[in-house]
């Protein structure tokens, strides 16, 4: 009953299945680990977070290049600011205990010892970076050789929260904070990276370091999470889809096997066919002696055995009240003789 397993259509079934399976539960199980692993990183980030607020602080010769080892530690320099070009950084929100407000970042650039600047964001203040009663509240940067000590954060990019790519801002404002947006702005080389101050001047706030980029439990975390679930889903449609195909032909089998024609299916044999036809005409026919009645009844009972019991029973009835009026017919016939 079970050789159409064995058919070409079959074998790229069977195939298709026990290829498909293997694969989504490994995309599934991949997808999984993505998810653990920025599980993971986003403890392990927290937790040098922790550590970086009591540690000393380090030379920021030594931090760089920025990973997501390095990112949040506390970083060191020695250089004066550079006054005539301090930027504010508009659209920045800040999360503190009053909720999570909205502001602007102050910038300066520190020329350092080295010749290069690092960009150092001073602190935040709340209100709209393009209107003159809030930015008149920015303190000017400190004159003089300074130290400075933040933060070590990495450069952003589009994919980072209030960040403005697309340009357009007046004059004196930078939408990223980066050394591929600064290098237009100032004459001289930027330092890959930039700090935020642990202790802002007042009236500035001081900006908390954000977690490094992938290391945190953000969309992209949850999408792997999603996406694990996706294809969990696809490897239990491919199983439900091969036990439906395969009741179906199953069934098909047994069905031929007993000579049932599939439904619908005109051009295949039917069964009691024949003896539908020949009871039918065995009914029309009647007798005199009422064996047209007799004809009737079992013709509905053979059609009711082969076509079901409620369809013979219909067939039936009527064959036989064809066949008692016949029998009348033919004894009044009879009686006029």
């Amino acid at each position: 009953m079970y050789r159409f397993l064995l058919t070409p259509r079959w074998w790229g079934i069977n195939v298709f299945a026990v290829l498909a399976i293997p694969f989504c539960i490994f995309m599934g199980s991949w997808q999984l680990s993505r998810f653990e692993d920025r599980v993971n990183t986003h403890q392990q980030q927290e937790d040098r977070s922790a550590r970086a607020k009591t540690a000393a602080a380090r030379p920021l010769a030594d931090l760089l290049p920025v990973d997501t080892v390095t990112s949040g530690r506390q970083a060191s320099a020695r250089g004066h600011y550079d006054t005539g070009h301090q930027l504010l950084v508009p659209a920045r929100t800040l999360k503190d205990k009053h909720g999570e407000r909205q502001g602007f970042y102050v910038l300066s650039l520190l020329r350092t010892d080295g010749g290069k600047a690092l960009p150092v964001v001073r602190g935040w203040l709340p209100g709209d970076a393009g209107t003159k009663a809030d930015t008149a509240r920015v303190p000017a940067p400190p004159k003089g050789e300074v130290t400075v000590t933040g933060a070590l954060q990495a450069s952003e990019n589009q994919g980072t929260d209030g960040v403005q790519a697309g340009g357009g801002l007046p004059q004196g404002q930078l939408g990223m904070i980066s050394a591929a947006s600064l290098v237009n702005i100032v004459p001289y080389e930027v330092y890959d990276a930039w700090i935020t101050l642990t202790d802002a001047p007042a009236p500035l706030h001081a900006v908390p370091p954000a977690a490094a980029e992938g290391s945190g439990l953000d969309l992209k975390a949850f999408q792997n999470l999603g996406y694990t679930g996706e294809w969990f889903v696809f490897a239990g449609f491919v199983v439900f889809m091969w036990f439906r195909l395969f009741r179906r032909d199953a069934e098909a089998a047994k069905d031929a096997a007993l000579g049932i024609a599939p439904e619908g299916d005109e051009g295949g044999p039917r069964v009691a066919t024949g003896a539908v036809a020949e009871a039918a005409a065995e009914a029309t026919e009647g007798d005199s002696t009422g064996a047209g009645a007799s004809t009737g009844a079992a013709a509905g009972a053979s059609i009711g055995a082969s076509t079901g019991a409620a369809a013979g029973a219909s067939i039936g009835a009527s064959a036989q009240d064809e066949g008692q009026g016949a029998g009348e017919g033919e004894a009044a016939r009879a009686g006029q003789a």
